[in-house]
């Protein structure tokens, strides 16, 4: 954990959370800044600053990350009409939290490119 990682401090429940979806490995809940309709994020409960700093003993984390975003927009409703998930990374990535978590979005329809 990192003690100003303000993701670390929702997993230790010292900042309050709607919590959609948790278990051993993983937390999810809603942006508090929503790009769509439904904007979840997924974290892993272990601190990883982003993509870059995982290693080669993360790689089941991230591969459980993964496997636990259609069980997520399934339990949202996002499975039938589509969604976009996406992994900010660094600042010129638009990670404005330094912990690895995946953006879920949906709810509306996505445009490409992003921006």
């Amino acid at each position: 954990m990192q003690q100003d990682c303000v993701f670390c401090k929702i997993v230790n429940r010292e900042i309050p959370a709607e919590i959609i979806y948790e278990d051993d490995r993983v937390l999810a809940f809603p942006d508090i800044q929503p790009a769509a309709p439904i904007h979840i994020l997924l974290i892993p409960k272990k601190h990883i600053a982003n993509i870059l700093e995982a290693t080669e003993e993360d790689q089941d984390l991230l591969r459980h990350l993964l496997a636990t975003v259609p069980i997520i927009a399934k339990q949202v409703g996002m499975d039938e009409a589509g969604f976009r998930t996406v992994i900010n990374t660094k600042d010129n990535g638009g990670q404005t939290v330094q912990h690895l978590h995946l953006h879920i979005l949906g709810g509306r329809f996505m445009t490409w490119p992003p921006g």
